[in-house]
């Protein structure tokens, strides 16, 4: 089933975009899409990458941020090549994006120059959540990374779908801590150019939280389990755990 036609789900995409500026009004152009898929707060597998062919030349202080040159970049498609396929993979879902004003401006001046709409998915600033839950403190997606112990020691160059693994790692720690601690196998492979899925991995917490049950709740929770039988989904995971 697509998760995506499920009403009942929470889905979110997690966005970052790389690009040769800062300013689409200048002349600037996108030219890498990383998406991340959510179900739920929980990271589902999904995902959609690709570079983009901007059709102009890559300044030199683009290039030390992300490394895509613009020979890389010349054989790649062109934005209205992945448009239909980027915009399938988002839906109609809430997009959670690093000071998305940035982000949200390349797209939407893509998009128009392509002849489609702006994007009208709610979305959530994870720069203003931050600043929310972290005043005066730095927002920066590394600075959150280290406040929060998250390992992002592969992140030597900035990449759109590298940046939204690790923010979305981030993200779940500023809704409170939700960690994912296993890899999930689920892959689906988005149709359409340079489009792939595979799996992803949330780090662990650098030290186990603090057993929060009493002996006498932990041995109540365990009589209910018993009466559950051998082949229910507690009996299972309790195996997998030990």
């Amino acid at each position: 089933m697509n998760p995506a036609a499920d009403p009942a789900l929470n889905r979110e995409i997690v966005l970052d975009t790389e690009t040769t500026g800062l300013s689409p009004a200048a002349g600037d152009r996108l030219v890498e899409i990383g998406c991340v898929e959510l179900i739920n707060h929980i990271p589902s597998g999904r995902h959609f990458h690709v570079y983009v062919n901007p059709q102009r030349s890559m300044p030199e202080e683009a290039f030390r941020v992300h490394g895509l040159s613009e020979e890389f970049l010349a054989d790649k498609p062109l934005f209205g090549a992945v448009v239909e396929d980027f915009r399938a993979f988002i839906g109609d879902a809430t997009l959670v994006i690093h000071n998305a004003s940035f982000d949200m401006g390349f797209l939407n001046a893509e998009l128009e120059r392509v002849g489609h709409k702006p994007l009208a998915n709610k979305v959530i600033d994870t720069v203003m959540l931050a600043r929310q839950k972290h005043p005066g403190a730095r927002v920066s997606l590394d600075a959150m990374c280290k406040h929060y112990g998250i390992d992002n020691t592969r992140r030597t160059l900035h990449g759109a779908l590298l940046d939204s693994e690790i923010l979305a790692e981030v993200y779940l720690e500023l809704l409170g801590g939700k960690q994912v601690s296993l890899a999930l196998i689920a892959e689906t492979t988005v149709s359409g150019v340079d489009a792939i899925a595979t799996r992803v991995t949330a780090s662990q917490r650098p030290r186990a939280l603090p057993q929060r049950l009493t002996p006498d709740e932990a041995a109540a929770h365990a009589a209910f389990i018993a009466t559950l039988g051998e082949e229910s989904i507690w009996q299972r995971y309790r195996a997998a755990a030990s």
